[in-house]
């Protein structure tokens, strides 16, 4: 029976943000310090000494094709109600074994089994088989040949081990499975394996829709490596589900359809994946459903513009699931360079909890007549959740280039999330809740964060950056009376205004400054001799509006405000902005 897989709050005292002249040059430090406690979100004590993970140079980290091997551990299922138990080729056991060799035009066959015929025609091998447990055993070297499993009522799972093969089919697929069963891809260790396709294809009334193709589960493993080169279609497709396992290497280049494709689902539990895409709104890996990425190190990069196709705009991306994506381990580095091009886009849930995602979008908006595509880094058409991991976004591209987009409601509840966009920071459609876990926004153009609901921070350890009036570092629709509500956490919004919290009976209460301030100030907030929080600002404002807040301050308290060991004044804590909001630093702030 084939199975389907259809699948805190930090109080910390002192905060190190370090210079942005102009545009994206920052760093960030670690530092720890002061000597206040509060509680987490969770309950949890957390002590202000903790130390923040440092910020990577969000301007300067790239992402590239890198094929170097890892080493991986690996858990076998040993239990068949395991989910992915049948998915394993450990526990699958072939009794008989065919052997395809090819050379140059031809190819030959060694194994005789029953209920296996084997036809050969020059290169092109052409398998049709009845029986149970066998394993086909690719190797040599074809410029015009191919494999192909033929279709049949009692087809069944199988084993296709590469030896050290290359097959060119110059007019369709190298690998053409017809069979709507479990295809085990073993790369034997040690060896080199390539596929390529013809620039065309001859045509058929089966469906050939990549370089490797399949109508069931195609499931890699082995430590071989494989290359993929698609130039009619994809580069790797499967009518059900593609499933990666730790210690494959593959790499597909596409220049005329996407990378990867699975139809019911894309599973990565590792190994290193590299993807290149080249044409017009190709997707580098896609999903037509659910994504499940839970280790190794996977690449992909699309350089295609958009395009005008069925009826609507689409841009290419680098990584396309539509139903729900879920990462908890691993590296997902995304890059995509044309116009209308995104890192990541779900059309239903994106959840992140464990893992490194890097995302780098360039593009500007894609346009055709009144329709457009904007890029985005990450863009979720559902909720969007980052409750552990690292998320880096850099999406730099223009107007409408967008770091972290969500259409509907937005949590972060842990982890570390970094980045740096053209126009918002970090958008949501509907409410946006923090309640742990570090954030650091900066919208070059518009807000840091900006929620289209309501806005609710209960803890974790906040900083946004938005541009000159009327943007702000934290922005909530005010228009339509929505509200941000300040209950724990580190929280700093910088920008041209602020929006006003929401006085209740359990907020955290904020002071608030206005005035000049220069790229790498040293701006610190403190109590007496304990310091609540301090950074370095990461971008110059001719006229700046703070908005800071940090546990343990009370409405009503006086806090001083440092740039460096210079007091710059002294300030009253509320509910909102308007007791404290005001001149006073003469322009000067940031020119000591």
């Amino acid at each position: 029976m084939k199975k389907r897989h259809y699948k805190a709050s930090i109080l910390i005292g002192f905060i190190t943000l370090c210079s942005c002249t102009s545009g994206l040059d920052w760093n960030y430090s670690d530092y720890s310090s002061s000597n206040s406690t509060g509680s987490t979100s969770n309950g949890s004590s957390s002590s202000a000494g903790t130390s923040l993970t440092g910020m990577d140079d969000l301007s300067t980290y790239t992402i590239e094709i890198n094929k170097t091997a890892l080493e991986e551990e690996e858990n076998i299922p040993a239990s068949e109600s395991d989910t992915y138990y049948e998915d394993y080729v450990e526990n699958y056991t072939p009794t008989n074994t065919i052997t395809i060799t090819y050379n140059g035009t031809s190819a030959s066959c060694s194994g005789s089994v029953d209920g296996v015929s084997v036809a050969i025609n020059g290169a092109d091998v052409t398998v049709t088989s009845t029986a149970k447990n066998i394993k086909y055993v690719l190797s040599g070297t074809t410029t015009d040949g191919s494999f192909k499993m033929a279709s049949g009522d009692d087809n069944k799972k199988f084993e296709l081990e590469l030896d050290g093969v290359n097959i060119t089919n110059n007019d369709g697929p190298a690998l053409n499975i017809q069979v709507g069963k479990r295809c085990y891809i073993v790369a034997k260790d040690g060896t080199t394996n390539t596929f390529t396709d013809g620039t065309s294809y001859t045509s058929s009334t089966e469906d050939q829709k990549a370089t490797i193709f399949s109508e069931g589960e195609l499931l890699f493993s082995g430590s071989g490596t494989i290359s993929v080169y698609a130039n009619s279609k994809a580069g790797i497709v499967s009518d059900d589900y593609v499933f990666f396992r730790p210690n494959t290497n593959i790499y597909v280049k596409s220049t005329a359809g996407n990378g990867i494709k699975g139809n019911d689902g894309l599973i990565i539990k590792g190994g290193v994946i590299n993807v290149e895409t080249s044409a017009a709104a190709s997707k580098a890996l896609s999903s037509d459903g659910y994504t499940l990425i839970e280790g190794g190190r996977t690449t992909a990069i699309t350089t295609g513009t958009g395009a005008y196709e069925d009826n609507e705009v689409s841009g290419c991306a680098a990584l396309k699931s539509d139903s729900l994506f879920t990462m908890t381990g691993g590296e997902l580095n995304l890059k995509s360079t044309g116009s209308g091009g995104k890192g990541l886009s779900a059309d239903q849930e994106v959840n992140v909890s464990g893992g490194t995602i890097k995302v780098i979008t360039t593009g500007s908006t894609y346009k055709y007549g009144s329709d457009d595509s904007k890029a985005k880094g990450i863009k979720a058409d559902g909720n969007l959740t980052i409750s552990g991991g690292t998320v880096y976004v850099r999406a730099n591209g223009g107007s409408g280039s967008e770091g972290i987009e969500t259409k509907s409601k937005l949590y972060i509840s842990g982890g570390t999330t970094k980045v740096y966009a053209y126009d918002d920071g970090i958008n949501s459609s509907s409410d946006m809740y923090i309640s742990g876990g570090e954030i650091f926004s900066f919208g070059l153009n518009n807000d840091g964060l900006d929620s289209n609901g309501n806005m609710y921070i209960s803890g974790g350890t906040t900083i946004a950056y938005g541009t000159s009036s009327p943007e702000t570092g934290i922005d909530v629709n005010s228009e339509s009376n929505k509200v941000l509500y300040i209950t724990g956490g580190i929280v700093v919004g910088i920008g041209g205004t602020i929006n006003s919290p929401s006085s209740t009976s359990n907020s955290q209460p904020i002071v608030t400054y206005s005035g000049k301030i220069s790229s790498g100030s040293s701006v610190s907030l403190k109590s007496g001799d304990s310091t609540l929080l301090n950074f370095e600002m990461a971008r110059d404002y001719s006229s700046a509006t703070f908005m800071l807040s940090a546990p343990g301050m009370t409405s009503g308290s006086s806090y001083s405000l440092y740039n460096g060991t210079s007091l710059i004044s002294t300030l009253t804590a509320s509910y909102t902005s308007s007791s404290s909001i005001g001149g006073g630093m003469n322009g000067r702030f940031g020119g000591w």
